[in-house]
């Protein structure tokens, strides 16, 4: 397993769209004995396994697993499922939450790279990077908010490790649902979460950008403000807005003016009305908020936005809410080409996630 010198930026390495082929979607088996679902474990159970029942249809699915009795466990749960395209990896983790602990995967186009070789002239024989490769961020459970996360913190060099794909060290903590790419240059944030001083207190806005740029091959950074209530990430884009295609955004809307997320979700959607990629405007397209959640005094991040695009269909967390059928609508014509599948998450919110959070895709090459 190779660690390069040079940035991924520079040896022509981006980080394609979600929407672009996936090769496989990776996920990590959440533990009884974990902290994410409070005394309601089995009660997950079902929704994930609806997950996977769903990404095999599209995709290979690669599961984190820690040992063989917890292999075991998780069989148990997918018993019944077609097993040819699942398969368990030993990389232990703490938590289940691939998004966020997982490896960043980038590909590399030779059309883009300075290493690129002669005409007539294998890529190996020029000495040009692997066709996909990995970075490994820093990872301290959001802040410090759950420990223990070593094992998180070392999953992405362990599936390297697997795949024997380089893999690159930024240096600088991040969570794969802080930022959001359009495969063409542009990647959506939050400041409440990347600018947050439980992350990286020693470095700036501009020192955080140019990390963005260097290690995903971006260029625009389009930073929205705050995240949504009672989600503990302290604002992950993944649960306010997202790209779905090069120059359109879905953005959550809340419509009740009583509610504490609608003012700051109006200021994102004002933010996104105003920013341009490459000089052009984006689309932005509303997606409605389900009604409030509350479980044991807390609000739960129940949102629309946490969808997972797979390779033939979309997961959505749905919530029994009214609104349930307008935002399967909105993403259906956002994805016409793709099965948009509705999986109900009111107990898999109490993980303070969904679908998003816990899978991790990795691009064909």
């Amino acid at each position: 397993m190779e660690k390069p010198s040079q940035t991924p930026a520079v040896l022509g390495y981006r980080m394609p769209a979600e929407w672009e082929p996936h090769a496989a979607t990776w996920l990590s088996w959440p533990r009884r004995e974990g902290i994410s679902f409070p005394d309601s474990f089995d009660r997950v159970m079902p929704a994930l396994r609806a997950m996977v029942e769903a990404l095999i249809e599209s995709e290979q699915v690669c599961i984190n697993i820690r040992d063989a009795t917890h292999e075991a466990e998780a069989r148990e749960v997918l018993r019944g499922l077609p097993t040819e395209r699942i398969s368990f990896h030993l990389v232990p983790t703490n938590e289940p939450w691939c998004r966020d602990h997982g490896p960043i995967f980038l590909t590399r186009d030779e059309r883009w790279s300075r290493l690129a070789p002669e005409p007539g002239q294998s890529v190996r024989r020029a000495g040009a990077p692997a066709p996909l490769a990995v970075v490994d961020w820093d990872y301290n459970a959001w802040g410090n908010k759950y420990p223990p996360f070593d094992l998180d913190e070392v999953a992405p060099t362990r599936v390297a490790e697997i795949l024997d794909v380089p893999v690159f060290y930024p240096g600088m903590i991040l969570e794969g649902g802080a930022i959001d790419v359009n495969g063409a240059g542009a990647l959506l944030t939050t400041e409440s979460c990347l600018l947050n001083k439980n992350r990286n207190p020693n470095l700036s806005r501009e020192a955080i950008e140019q990390r963005l740029r260097d290690y995903l091959g971006v260029r625009d950074i389009l930073w929205l403000g705050d995240g949504i209530a009672g989600d503990d990430t302290d604002g992950h884009i993944d649960d306010l807005a997202r790209f779905v295609s090069e120059s359109t955004v879905v953005t959550v809307i809340e419509e009740n003016r009583d509610d504490e997320n609608y003012e700051p979700l109006q200021k994102n959607l004002a933010r996104l009305q105003a920013m341009k990629i490459a000089g052009r405007a984006i689309e932005v397209i509303a997606l409605p908020m389900p009604k409030k959640i509350m479980r044991e005094g807390l609000r739960l991040p129940a949102t629309y936005a946490n969808f997972y695009i797979a390779n033939t269909c979309v997961l959505v967390p749905t919530f029994a809410d009214p609104a349930d059928h307008a935002a399967l609508s909105i993403l259906r014509e956002c994805f016409p080409n793709r099965r948009v599948i509705g999986i109900d998450c009111r107990e898999l919110i109490w993980g303070l996630g969904a679908f998003h959070c816990l899978t991790q895709q990795q691009p064909a090459v």
